[in-house]
């Protein structure tokens, strides 16, 4: 075992000294040792739950015959530290959790790794980790929070939350039905209700195998999520005792099944970061032409928050993801899981038990996937859009731009009615450097639909978007404006062309006034020069790249 070396051996009797101190018999030195990396915190409602999840996991592992250790990882809400100061730091915090999971497993030398988590970044930062030291792990998503409701309303927390903002400067909805959607939509534990990034995330890892079948979408809380959490316990040791490693189930075919999902769920864009950034720790080559190609052969089959009407729970009572990869078989590669099972085989057994949530290829709400990628003269190594929840009128657009170099400048000016009908927002210097951390747009996103313009005003930007964003928004441009991306260049009035179909994103400047412009540009001095995210900035790459630090 690889935990020996810190066992056996005369020269390790101050080591065992220290594990007895654990309370740890002779007997446990002898079994392996599993690490439980637990993102539990009190900050965050997806995490809320996981000292439960911990309990049973522990279960597990005794059960199989380790012998498990709790340690802690970092999490940040994205919600609360949207709009802010705060929202530099989730993205970022990916690159931190990655480096706890490293730090921690190897300075013990432990046998494997169940790593416990539920929202945006701290999952795909777990990944990494796991994938970086490759030995025996398990992902353990906490679950979708169930939908919030009035009376026999469904509440979501974007629709009911950031939209209702918009809303209520309208004048549409009054400070008392506002105070009600502030309390009632979000009801209790678990990831916000939607596809958002931490649910997508969660379906996608369950996708690529190295979560157990259905833990991407049974619900926080639940006996269900119980029992996988016993489960994964239990099986984490039995893939140590056959060597099975996280880069022999994250290949090139196991995150073309992932993308596949995805696209046909109409997962967050933030995926392509995550999974590009997955694939690199892997050793795998994954560029967004790859992500296009996938959606151009996909059908969208449900309709899922922010974009549609369903949540995760009718998902999840629809028969999860494996009803998911039964009506995907035949786009899907037939590759082994952590669990043991192939995926062929979990496809076979699943029901698809509401053909409405999860719809057949003939009555799909879209032919194409849910994420397209976009080329052109203002993004010439790539830009994302979350084309399901783009209204058709907005698929191809052009407009004016209106140039911000902030995240606030802009919603300040959609919040007192600067924006008007035709007009293209265009918020750069928030890419992974520039932001620095390639802050989340949706408030000004959310403003956007709320105050009724999702299908007359754009928004592009070298940040990113929440999984809640809907309307026509292009994000992680590249390359940034910090980078000398021609969206630095960029002007009020400036005319800007958006085709989705086609995929291109352009502007009606020649190559010649493209650098004339740049000839008189200079780069706007970071905004953070001390701590941990002056660090980042001078170290992360493109989004293009998966935003990964190096």
């Amino acid at each position: 075992m690889r935990s020996d070396i810190t066992k056996k051996g005369l020269e390790r009797v101050p080591h065992r000294a220290l594990l007895h101190a654990t309370g740890l018999s002779r007997k446990d030195l002898k079994r392996p040792f599993i690490g439980i990396a637990s993102a539990f915190t009190d900050l965050i409602p997806g995490h809320i739950g996981l000292r439960d999840m911990e309990r049973f996991v522990e279960r597990g592992i005794c059960y199989g015959g380790g012998v498990p250790f709790v340690f802690g990882i970092p999490g940040v809400c994205d919600g609360i530290a949207m709009g802010h100061l705060g929202m530099c730091y989730p993205l970022a915090s990916r690159e931190l959790i990655a480096d706890s999971i490293e730090t921690v497993c190897n300075a013990h030398q432990l046998d494997g790794i169940v790593c416990v988590t539920n929202c945006d970044k701290i999952t795909p930062g777990m990944i990494m980790g796991a994938l970086r030291l490759n030995i025996p792990a398990l992902i353990l998503t906490a679950g979708p929070m169930m939908s919030g409701h009035i009376g026999k309303r469904k509440l979501a927390f974007v629709h009911d939350s950031y939209e209702a903002l918009a809303r209520a400067k309208k004048g549409d909805i009054s400070d008392k039905e506002l105070a009600c959607l502030e309390m009632e939509a979000c009801p209790g534990a678990g990831s916000c209700q939607g596809l958002y990034t931490a649910n997508t995330m969660a379906c996608l890892t369950e996708t690529f195998g190295l979560s157990m079948p259905g833990c991407g979408t049974a619900l926080a809380g639940s006996a269900k999520k119980r029992r996988i959490a016993e489960a994964t316990g239990e099986r984490i040791v039995e893939m140590v005792s056959k060597g099975i490693r996280p880069r022999d189930i994250v290949t090139l075919k196991s995150l073309e099944n992932a993308i596949v999902v995805d696209m046909a769920l109409g997962g967050s864009s933030n995926t392509v970061l995550h999974l590009t950034a997955i694939a690199h720790e892997a050793g795998i080559k994954l560029d967004l032409k790859r992500f296009d190609r996938i959606s151009r052969s996909v059908c969208h089959i449900a309709n899922i928050e922010p974009a549609g009407t369903h949540y995760m729970e009718d998902v999840e009572f629809s028969g999860g993801i494996p009803a998911v990869l039964k009506r995907l078989k035949t786009h899907l590669h037939n590759v082994k899981t952590a669990s043991g099972r192939m995926v062929y085989d979990i496809a076979d057994e699943a029901r698809i038990l509401d053909e409405d949530v999860i719809r057949p290829f003939d009555r799909a709400y879209h032919t194409e996937g849910g994420i397209a990628v976009l080329f052109g003269n203002l993004a010439p190594d790539g830009a994302v859009v979350k084309q399901s929840a783009v209204n058709k009128p907005m698929m191809k657009f052009t407009g004016t731009a209106r140039i911000f170099n902030r995240e606030e400048e802009a919603m300040k000016a959609i919040m007192n009615n600067k924006i008007k009908a035709g007009d293209v927002i265009v918020i750069r210097y928030e890419g992974p450097a520039g932001g620095p951390g390639m802050r989340e747009m949706l408030a000004p996103t959310a403003a956007i639909v709320g105050l009724g313009l999702a299908d007359s005003v754009a928004l592009i930007t070298d940040g990113r978007f929440s999984g809640g964003t809907k309307g026509p928004c292009i994000g992680h441009v590249s390359p940034e404006a910090s980078a000398k991306g021609p969206i630095a260049i960029l002007k009020d009035g400036d005319i800007i062309n958006i085709d989705i179909p086609n995929r291109k994103l352009s502007c009606n400047l020649s190559k010649q006034e493209i650098t004339r412009r740049f000839k008189a540009w200079k780069p706007v001095a970071p905004k953070i020069t001390t701590g941990y995210l002056a660090r980042y900035s001078r170290m992360v790459r493109s989004a293009d790249k998966g935003a990964i630090v190096q």
